[in-house]
């Protein structure tokens, strides 16, 4: 799976339809054709930057 911030390949499943992307240190959820992407804090917590409609 592409990463759908930089296209990287470097990605990982992290859970439930979850993945992380080693490139651009960002962690993405997909769900009903859009990806929720998400910035990875220092203390772990996870900040919403965008919704992208995929279909």
């Amino acid at each position: 799976m592409n990463c759908p911030v930089c296209g990287s390949k470097a990605t990982g499943k992290v859970g439930v339809e979850q993945y992380y992307c080693w490139d651009c240190c960002v962690e993405y959820r997909m769900q009903n054709n859009e990806v929720s992407i998400y910035e990875v804090a220092e203390d772990g917590t996870l900040m919403s930057l965008a919704a992208h409609d995929q279909g």
